[in-house]
């Protein structure tokens, strides 16, 4: 028997009738395309946003997920990063990419005939609805034996640019190289700062003590300094979420239906 916070969103989802998860492999979205798959049947479908801002392993991540737990899934290509309004990197930058993103959805929407995109009047947020907080979602997606209900949380390689720098497809494809590294080398939660005159390395801080402890600093500004990085710092107060936003003033940014929220 389900959980009550699993069985309200089943009723939520359900209500759609059918549904366009943007599926980017990350809990949240992971844990919405099997409900609906479960509850809508062949009426779900999960897509993937691609673009140079997508690491190249959470693509693969994406494809082997879908392919494990069975969706209905499909690869959609955005062109946020070759839009001027995203590649001056402004603090709305996200706002831009989702429009890219449901501009494409919209398509696909109208391609297969559903009536919701999860996540305008065609947009909604089953876990928002659902009232699932992130200890909520996690527990659920363990609940149904999702294999990533405790992936960290990622964002895209854009969010490693500091706003106002800009974005360009080589600085975007030099950071997931540097993570796909670091990653090789055992560590699971990090970020990659791509500085105009240095990169930037953040590990966990429960992760961070190795760096000493196994020797890695020179491994690690070695492989940074052949990317390209004119220099490599690693920070010793560790990986958290958001450094890049300290000091940023946040902007009210409508919705791309025109709505907030």
């Amino acid at each position: 028997m389900d959980s009550v916070p699993l069985g309200r969103l089943r009723e939520i989802i359900r209500g759609y009738e059918s549904t366009i998860t943007a599926f980017s492999a990350g809990v949240d979205s992971t844990l919405v395309a099997v409900v609906a798959q479960q509850e809508l049947g062949t009426a779900a479908l999960a897509a993937t946003a691609v673009s140079a801002s997508l690491a190249p392993s959470e693509l693969q991540d994406a494809l082997a997920l879908a392919d494990t737990l069975g969706l209905n899934h499909r690869l959609v290509q955005t062109g946020e990063v070759e839009d001027e309004r995203y590649a001056t990197n402004p603090v709305d930058r996200c706002y831009v990419c989702k429009s890219h993103l449901y501009t494409e959805l919209e398509t696909l929407v109208a391609e297969v005939g559903a009536r919701h995109i999860e996540r305008g009047e065609l947009v909604r947020s089953p876990l928002h609805e659902a009232g699932l907080g992130k200890q909520e979602i996690r527990a659920s997606a363990r609940e149904l034996g999702l294999p990533n209900w405790d992936k960290p949380a990622l964002a895209c390689l854009s969010s490693r640019v500091p706003y106002g720098e800009r974005v360009t497809p080589e600085k975007l494809a030099r950071i997931g190289l540097a993570e796909e590294a670091l990653r090789a080398l055992g560590f699971r939660q990090l970020r990659v700062r791509h500085f105009a005159d240095r990169a930037r390395v953040e590990i966990a801080p429960d992760e961070l003590g190795r760096v000493d402890a196994e020797n890695l600093a020179g491994r690690i500004e070695a492989v940074l300094l052949a990317l390209g990085f004119p220099a490599v710092e690693i920070d010793p107060r560790g990986y958290r979420s958001g450094r890049l936003n300290e000091g940023v003033v946040p902007l009210i940014i409508p919705s791309p239906s025109g709505r907030g929220g």
